[in-house]
């Protein structure tokens, strides 16, 4: 199959690696990985503040930049989630709303795409490590992402998965959301990362770069051990070349 890439704003800014260790990934399994540079933000934030015009200026630049791709695959559940819940909602009633339709359905999220489209649970990774997986909302809620990812964490060689006591709970980044009331951002965080540090985890596994950075930052705070990492690095086998 011929996949092509969706890389969030926050992993083209911040974790490039884990936009490498999908494709890595993707290439081990014998696909083909393609990046189509014209990609841009995929209108969340303009979305989320009200600004509809404009989230539907990029809506319809996303069509434009995907048509005729077997595969859209994104490392990141909130932004997959925009594209392939909201962007049909956004463009309902106008003449983009048959392709808005047409992308969701070729539109996923990383693990889900490795379990759902491709029937794999094992790629062959070894992680001898004890980790937990936090749940990042959009993929959770938006997509009714939660037991692929740990399935692939399942079958990786010597990796102890071990579950918070708040696993659906937010971490409290939501994007914007952490801007506009940072305070009860930060009390989220705290309970989210106090949850997934009782688990006495070496990694935080996600699938959502944002949430990483919101746990980092709580972990950091209050100097815990453990950090995050992207179930994709996990899979590829490139978290200890960080």
């Amino acid at each position: 199959m011929n996949v092509n890439l969706f890389i969030p704003c926050f992993v083209d800014q911040m974790t490039p690696q884990v936009g490498l260790a999908v494709a890595r990934v993707l290439e081990k399994l014998g696909h083909s990985v393609e990046f189509r540079s014209a990609q841009t933000c995929c209108g969340q934030p303009s979305f989320n503040s009200g600004y509809w015009d404009e989230a539907r200026a990029v809506a319809i630049h996303a069509l434009e930049v995907f048509a005729g791709a077997d595969a859209v695959v994104g490392p990141s559940g909130s932004c997959v989630a925009m594209m392939r819940v909201f962007y049909p909602e956004l463009l309902e009633g106008t003449p983009h709303e048959t392709a808005a339709l047409d992308l969701a359905s070729r539109t996923f999220e990383f693990g889900e795409f490795l379990v759902k489209k491709l029937g794999v649970t094992d790629v062959g990774a070894r992680f001898p490590h004890r980790v937990t997986y936090h749940d990042g909302c959009h993929g959770l809620r938006e997509l009714r992402v939660k037991d692929e990812p740990r399935q692939l964490l399942r079958a990786v060689r010597d990796l102890e998965l071990v579950e918070c006591d708040e696993p659906e709970s937010c971490c409290g980044f939501g994007g914007l959301f952490s801007v506009k009331f940072p305070m009860i951002s930060t009390a989220m965080a705290e309970v989210k990362g106090g949850s997934l540090a009782r688990t006495d985890c070496d990694y935080i596994v996600s699938s959502d770069p944002s949430c990483q950075l919101q746990l980092d930052g709580w972990l950091a705070r209050n100097g815990r051990k453990a950090r995050t990492v992207h179930l994709a690095e996990v899979l590829a086998g490139t978290v200890e070349e960080r």
